[in-house]
């Protein structure tokens, strides 16, 4: 079973996804925090919203220049719950944070743009890894290719490393990373909102509603 996560700060809508009890947590990153118009110093009150909306897992960004400065702040941000899931960016500061962050607590490493990077995350002791399928297509990089071949790596390793795929756009999308192993998929109310926007289905609620009403 794919384990789905809500890509947004937006408290409304959060709140209305986790009301729906399918999904296993929140996803952020200080992009999305802008997005949702609150900064870091809100990250506390995100999380203990989120997780009184029913969040079992808050994904919360730390950011620094070095490799310690990235753990240090990681840390603070896992005292602000025992769902907080430290997310550290996969550059080389950030994977040797993960590495240090690794031993106490769950970690994933994002902003993966490289099937090929999964090789160092693997060393980490991360918890997960985060392709962004769509900015890889935007970019002219098949995305969906990239995640099959990290999925593809970590079966062949053995490692337990998991695939949490990112800026996905369409059902589709999340259907084709299932299809391939991918155990854990995020993306944005609007993505599980057109989930719903089959006419067909559309069609036959409709004849149902009004059968059972004549």
């Amino acid at each position: 079973m794919v384990a789905l996560f809500i890509d947004s700060a937006n408290r409304a809508d959060v709140t209305r996804l986790l009301g729906t009890g399918l999904f296993a947590g929140v996803t952020t990153n200080p992009e999305i925090i802008e997005k949702a118009g609150l900064r870091s110093r809100d990250i506390p009150d995100i999380v203990d919203w989120a997780s009184t909306a029913g969040a079992r897992q808050v994904f919360v960004q730390s950011w620094g220049r070095s490799p310690q400065e990235i753990a240090d702040r990681g840390e603070e941000l896992r005292r602000l719950g025992p769902n907080v899931t430290v997310k550290v960016p996969a550059s080389s500061e950030g994977i040797s944070a993960a590495r240090l962050l690794a031993g106490g607590g769950s970690v994933l490493v994002t902003a993966v743009y490289s099937a090929a990077q999964v090789i160092p995350i693997m060393s980490t002791g991360a918890t997960y890894l985060a392709p962004f399928v769509g900015r890889m297509d935007a970019r002219g990089r098949d995305g969906m290719a990239e995640v099959r071949s990290i999925q593809n790596a970590i079966d062949a390793s053995g490692s337990e490393l998991q695939v949490l795929a990112g800026s996905l756009r369409t059902p589709q999308q999340v259907l084709d990373l299932a299809t391939a192993g991918v155990q854990n998929a995020t993306f944005s109310p609007a993505v599980w909102d057109s989930f719903f926007t089959d006419e067909l289905t559309a069609e036959s609620v409709e004849r149902f509603e009004h059968l059972a009403s004549a």
